[in-house]
């Protein structure tokens, strides 16, 4: 597929590593000519310098022969004529990233798709909706739904007296071999393992596994975790992710947001019924304290930068919070803060990538999840007639050894796959992939 992206900002910078390792042929344009160099001498991708919004930088670009324009500059203007311009000049499919809420509203949607934009994407409501529904699974470092919640990922760190600690996969299913469940996945030290039936659980292995709505009570029994419910939180930072979560959850729950900069924290407190937004700085632990910090059932860090997001979770871990969730943008501290012990870490860039990932696809993925914790992929097919997936059971197709199916939901069903089960037509897989299967795995469905 040829690829154009618009903007090497750190999303566009992230994107264009990761497309490049799928075979992709990929061209970045950006006016800053240093950060282009950086990024063609570490990746196989070709760079031109300019505006996105120059018709002679598109069309240096090939764009006629574009099959996916994505225009994720820093500025919304540039990402939205870019998209334009692009879609003018032949780009068969064009995505923008944006930052104004009114845009993704139904009336203003159909204004866009006019202009010649199929999707718009907002990062930071994408980055709320998942702390959200992580609030809802307190238990899980990452949860994501599947087929409207038939089928979910649960992401759990494996504490010491976790009951599977030191057993191997065959040991802890053999009481029962009609688990609504199943561990896909373990991430140690760095490395994502599919586990087979010899593998051990480790302490501070994160497990990723499949489960249906009937799987998860005992899915926690399992992993030695429980849900809390949270009726009191602090935020930390008033940027757009912060005011997104608070809007959504300001009558349900009791919040506290801090922001330091005064004249924002002004605004915001007129923006909400229930939430009290205080005006301090973050870094100050005597200052949370006396807001009660302590009693608060979860503390979310978003002030945008990151070493501030970590050590305040620190903090509130430490003073006893039991749901801890930091916003990190650098990538290269993700594993270093879960092996902290910070319960969850979002990133924008990731969340993002796995938004517009799906469009690269040759096969029809109605939904991708790009994974903090791991480098692999969650994916959810609709599988084609006469698709490979459906010739035989699962252990007889020669299913990539890279990659595992989870679970399978069948009109309103949901199960969990076994070697045994069989694949139909029009069934929605949910599949864990690492990212050498990826190919792979998209021709099983086709």
């Amino acid at each position: 597929m040829n690829i154009v992206i618009a903007g090497a900002g750190e999303v566009g910078i992230h994107l264009a590593k990761m497309l490049s390792n799928e075979y992709h042929d990929i061209v970045v344009i950006d006016p800053d000519a240093e950060k282009l160099n950086q990024l063609s001498s570490t990746a196989d991708i070709l760079v031109v310098e300019g505006s996105a919004t120059s018709i002679n930088s598109l069309r240096e670009a090939n764009i006629k022969k574009t099959d996916l324009f994505i225009a994720v500059a820093q500025s919304e203007e540039t990402n939205i004529i870019s998209a334009t311009l692009a879609k003018r000049l032949g780009a068969k499919k064009v995505i923008a990233r944006i930052d104004n809420n009114e845009y993704l509203l139904p009336n203003s949607k159909e204004i866009f798709l006019n202009l010649g934009i199929d999707n718009l994407i907002y990062p930071e409501k994408l980055a709320a909706k998942e702390v959200i529904a992580l609030l809802g699974q307190t238990s899980s470092t990452e949860f994501v739904d599947f087929s409207g919640g038939k089928l979910s990922l649960a992401v759990f760190r494996l504490e010491p007296d976790a009951p599977v600690v030191n057993m191997t996969l065959n040991q802890a299913t053999k009481d029962n071999e009609n688990l609504e469940f199943r561990a896909v996945a373990i991430a140690r030290e760095g490395e994502t393992i599919i586990p087979r039936g010899s593998d051990e659980f480790k302490v501070n292995d994160l497990v990723y596994v499949i489960t249906n709505q009937g799987g998860v009570k005992a899915m926690l029994k399992y992993s030695g975790k429980t849900n809390i419910d949270v009726h009191n939180m602090m935020i930390l930072g008033g940027s757009r992710i912060g005011v997104k979560i608070a809007e959504a959850l300001d009558k349900q729950i009791n919040i506290k947001l801090v922001e330091s900069d005064k004249t924002k924290s002004l605004k915001l407190a007129s923006l909400f019924t229930n939430t009290l937004v205080i005006n301090g700085d973050g870094r100050d632990t005597n200052l949370l304290m006396q807001e009660g910090l302590q009693n608060m059932d979860a503390f979310i860090a978003v002030t945008g930068n990151s070493e501030t997001n970590i050590l305040s979770c620190l903090v509130a871990k430490r003073m006893g919070v039991k749901k801890t969730i930091a916003e990190i943008e650098n990538i290269d501290y993700i594993q270093l803060a879960e092996g902290m012990g910070i319960d969850t870490v979002i990133n924008k860039k990731l969340i993002t990538a796995s938004r517009i990932f799906r469009y690269t696809m040759s096969t029809e993925v109605s939904a991708i999840k790009c994974l903090t914790g791991s480098d692999a992929e969650v994916l959810e097919f609709i599988v084609k007639p006469n698709s490979p997936v459906t010739k035989g059971k699962i252990k007889s197709i020669n299913f990539p050894k890279d990659a595992i199916i989870g679970g399978i939901v069948r009109a309103d069903n949901s199960f969990i796959a076994k070697g045994d089960s069989e694949i139909k037509a029009y069934d929605r897989v949910v599949v864990f992939a690492l990212p050498s299967a990826i190919n792979k795995v998209g021709k099983f469905f086709n």
